[in-house]
């Protein structure tokens, strides 16, 4: 197994509401970064407040850092989580074929979802957010029921289903946290063009035609690339759409 980061905290719960909940409650305490893993996870969520399902065997897991940054520098984190578990799916399974990552925040196996991002951060002061968690939920073992996923979003998978690793939560973290953090200590000292440029030789569909959809808009438009602040860049047949949020189809 790699080696656990120095300086950061880990802590393993047999069952919790949420884990970014419960990265929020012990914030003000930490004296570093922590990753905060719960084996259960009852009332888990993902973006846009929907219902996350999280049965045992299941990855987890938040990590929540105070950095002391500006939002807009702070939600680069996803591309960094988005690096960090491609390199951790990699590593535990010795192979990157199959793997994509898909705008903004999931990761992809053959095809399917089996891990997505939600990143949420608290507590401005001075134009600076006090904490960052950043939640990750992985498929190790089983995949959602299709009936439990939007309309046309892509279907789940599960990384057993998919390659026949099976792993523990306990397991992938010790992939996890190593890999995140080399690609932390990358974003802080050499800032976002690195990542973004590491993002995008992973990127799926990259090129191709997608549909980006907002709270109010629909854009259908060839993925030029990501921004240097991280925001979708489409092609489509009207304009040259760039786009800050969105839920993207194939």
């Amino acid at each position: 197994m790699p080696k656990w980061p120095d300086g950061v905290e880990k802590r393993i719960l047999a069952s919790v509401d949420s884990t970014n909940e419960e990265a929020r409650r012990i914030a003000p305490g930490l004296l570093g970064p922590t990753w905060v893993l719960a084996l259960e996870q009852t009332a888990g969520r993902g973006r846009r407040g929907r219902p996350w399902a999280a049965p045992r065997g299941h990855f987890s897991a938040t990590l929540v850092m105070r950095p002391n940054e500006t939002p807009d520098q702070v939600a680069l984190r996803s591309f960094v989580a988005s690096l960090a578990l491609y390199d951790a799916f990699a590593t535990a399974t010795g192979r990157v074929s199959g793997l994509s990552l898909k705008w903004p925040n999931d990761v992809l196996l053959n095809g399917g979802k089996v891990a997505g991002i939600l990143l949420e951060s608290a507590g401005l002061a001075g134009g600076h957010v006090s904490h960052i968690a950043i939640g990750i939920g992985v498929n190790l073992i089983d995949a959602p029921q299709t009936a439990q996923v939007e309309a046309k979003a892509v279907a789940p998978v599960s990384l057993a289903g998919e390659t026949g690793v099976q792993l523990t939560p306990e397991e992938f973290l010790s992939f996890l946290a190593p890999a995140y953090q080399h690609y932390e200590t990358q974003f802080t000292t050499y800032g976002f063009d690195p990542i973004r440029e590491a993002w995008l030789t992973r990127a799926a569909r990259l090129g191709e035609v997608i549909t980006a959809r907002t709270t109010r808009d629909e854009y259908v438009g060839r993925f030029e690339t990501v921004d240097a602040a991280g925001n979708l860049v489409l092609s489509t047949a009207k304009a040259r759409e760039v786009i800050p949020a969105a839920e993207i189809f194939f």
